[in-house]
């Protein structure tokens, strides 16, 4: 849709599985302007699968003339492998392969606030900058100030992996999300309620935003089972609370993940299981 009011025309290439170089050499016409290749970052095709390498769709492109633009969708400016996750392609390296363009997320795995990011070649970027509807979808300064500072925090990877909350929710090993899950049980195991029971069981993080379809991150997990209410009606005044506190729904229960849930925030969390086990009873916790 957003390339079809922009007048361009997309011509399809290969199959949902396997993408050869011919097949773009067979697209290519006299309008062709770009040559473009979308990273499935929030989705994955497994089994019988090919596609075209990007640094061999550089070479088609500068053989015919055409740049090549690369959508990388979530943005990884980091080796996510070094913390034993799938490898992702980074930006830099798309850039070093020769894309003319790379557009990703601000947001998702850069860990910044939500914006769309263009970068490349000089040309490229100054032609997309006079475009006239650039005016209109740039960011504000507010958050070009916080991309700035994220950005910053990059310089070092050891200071971005503790300083960027999606890195360092990425990054915790399991240990250390044991511990924090120990820390917030004893906070609330004195806790006597008829309204649901609370167990520690392990359980996997999803990285989410559009990032790591395949990944699983194993986590410790505060297993919420409700007596008095369905598991929906329990999220829901989770939900609810001030300030909210978003768990998430599996088999019949509510489960909060230790991987998401901040030191500074364990307390917030103690408080709203306290008031979701007497809300509305007028007692109060012995």
């Amino acid at each position: 849709d957003v390339m079809a009011r922009s007048g361009a025309t997309m011509v399809e290439v290969g199959t949902t599985n396997k993408t050869h170089l011919r097949d773009y050499e067979d697209a290519i016409g006299p309008d062709t302007a770009l040559l473009l290749k979308v990273h499935t970052s929030n989705y994955q095709v497994v089994g019988f699968t090919e596609e075209v390498p990007l640094e061999t769709l550089v070479a088609l492109g500068n053989q015919r003339g055409i740049p090549v633009m690369e959508d990388l969708g979530s943005g990884c400016l980091v080796d996510f492998s070094a913390y034993g996750l799938i490898r992702e392609p980074t930006v830099q390296e798309a850039i070093e392969r020769g894309a003319g363009l790379v557009t990703f997320s601000g947001d998702k795995l850069l860990g910044g606030p939500q914006a769309g990011i263009i970068l490349g070649r000089a040309d490229l970027v100054d032609a997309i900058r006079k475009n006239q509807i650039a005016r209109a979808l740039r960011i504000d300064k507010l958050t070009l100030v916080a991309l700035e500072e994220t950005l910053k925090l990059y310089r070092d990877r050891e200071t971005a992996s503790q300083s960027i909350p999606t890195l360092r929710m990425i990054s915790q090993p399991y240990t250390s999300i044991r511990k924090k899950a120990n820390r917030l049980f004893r906070l609330v195991k004195g806790l006597k309620t008829d309204r649901y029971r609370m167990e520690l069981v392990d359980g996997f993080s999803k990285v989410g935003g559009g990032a790591l379809p395949l990944q699983e991150l194993p986590s410790r997990l505060l297993s919420l089972i409700p007596k008095r209410f369905s598991p929906q009606e329990m999220e829901k005044r989770l939900r609810s609370h001030f300030p909210p506190i978003i768990g998430r729904l599996e088999k019949e229960r509510v489960l909060l993940d230790l991987r998401t849930i901040q030191e500074e925030e364990m307390k917030i969390v103690a408080q709203a299981l306290r008031d979701l086990a007497f809300e509305n009873t007028g007692e109060r916790e012995g």
